[in-house]
């Protein structure tokens, strides 16, 4: 939530930041505690005191019909039967599935479908690593198993959760096709962040890894059969979703987004500017806000606790907050661990970095974690704390 729109010092939006944005409704809500699934398992005749993070860490003692992507996608389709039969107006529907997701556990059905043998070994860690990677390697959540065979395993695991996710979305196909929705249906599959999985010694998603960062993005656009199939090549980011869903919605792209419009690509055509690199971050801070007292300006903690990424075909920069960089030749190493050397070529991606946080940062939500009532920094704006007169 922007605290600058809450009510009271206990709105209830204060106390987590997963929630619904403006203009959804909630047909299931499977944030925090995934009560609703939770609850099916219990009138299923499974015990549930020990929690939903020990039955998701669970799935593969369960048939999928009990797994919590397929009871999402049941109802999903039930959703979807209403809209067909009883709805005039268009819909939009956004299912947000945890799978594939930690903890690495694939429902029964699919948890052997990849030999721990056959799923190869990770990127290992360079021998010359950045502080922040040695922090990281110290921090249990992220930080990959050292054992080989639960390495393996955990690899496996990832790969069935995405092979039964990828069952659920045929099933959402099949229904979109039964129902008569399936040519007059846009489908976008993308997610919010990777999977460490091992590489570099890690798990999860964290620090400056590719791994973390590149994500899928698939479009089906029923009204552009032309070029149903086609693999686009060029940098596409997230944020070029919106300005895409605005052209097809045949409404003006909202002057907030950074993106593009991908619709050229979806016609088959070439827009005549693109970018020629992407970029993306990462911010620790909400780690530190709990347990830093900000004393702005003159800590600069918080500040310093991010980093951003420019990568091009050839070459990836990384620009720490506290000053520091790396800098990657991807082109002989597409492994993220041979340094480029040449001053000019630093030079160059460090300027390329700079015109791109020129045009894109906001620090006015930075120093605020949206848990337990709000944590750390308020922005001015929010009229029940101003009245107060407490910013801290």
């Amino acid at each position: 939530v922007d605290p600058r729109i809450t009510l009271t010092a206990d709105d209830p939006r204060l106390q987590t930041y997963e929630g619904l944005l403006p203009g959804f409704t909630w047909e299931l809500d499977l944030t925090g505690p995934h009560r609703p699934w939770v609850d099916f398992l219990k009138a299923n005749g499974y015990d549930v005191s020990a929690g939903h993070m020990h039955l998701l860490a669970t799935e593969h003692e369960r048939p999928v019909e009990h797994s919590v992507s397929r009871f999402m996608t049941d109802h999903l389709i039930d959703w979807l039967e209403n809209q067909t039969t009883t709805a005039q107006a268009p819909w939009f529907a956004h299912a947000s599935y945890l799978r594939p997701h930690p903890p690495y556990s694939a429902p029964r059905d699919f948890a052997a479908m990849y030999d721990p043998a056959d799923v190869g070994m990770p990127i290992a860690p360079s021998s010359d690593r950045h502080p922040f990677h040695d922090v990281l390697l110290g921090v249990r959540a992220v930080t990959a198993p050292s054992d080989e065979a639960e390495l393996r395993y955990m690899r496996s695991q990832y790969f069935a959760m995405i092979s039964a996710v990828d069952a659920e979305m045929g099933r959402l196909w099949d229904a979109l096709k039964r129902l008569g929705a399936w040519e007059n249906t846009v489908i976008i599959v993308t997610a919010d962040h990777g999977e460490q999985l091992g590489d570099h010694g890690l798990k999860d998603k964290v620090g400056w890894f590719e791994q973390s960062h590149h994500i899928p993005l698939l479009w089906r656009d029923p009204t552009q059969t032309a070029t149903h199939g086609t693999v686009v090549q060029h940098f596409t980011e997230s944020v070029d979703v919106l300005p895409t869903l605005a052209d097809v919605w045949s409404q003006p792209m909202p002057l907030q987004c950074d993106g593009h419009s991908l619709t050229p690509f979806l016609q088959g055509a070439t827009p005549h500017i693109w970018r020629e690199a992407a970029s993306w971050e990462f911010d620790w801070r909400s780690a530190l806000i709990p347990h830093v007292n900000n004393q702005w300006p003159w800590d600069d903690r918080l500040t310093t606790s991010h980093l951003a990424v420019h990568r091009t075909q050839d070459t990836a920069y990384v620009q720490f907050g506290d000053g520091s960089y790396l800098c990657f030749d991807i082109a002989i190493d597409p492994t993220w661990r041979t340094p480029v050397t040449d001053p000019k070529r630093i030079l160059d991606m460090a300027q390329r970095m700079l015109v791109w946080r020129s045009c894109h940062t906001n620090r006015t939500h930075s120093g605020l974690l949206i848990d337990n009532g709000g944590v750390g920094q308020w922005p001015s704006g929010v009229s029940w704390k101003d009245t107060q007169g407490d910013m801290t």
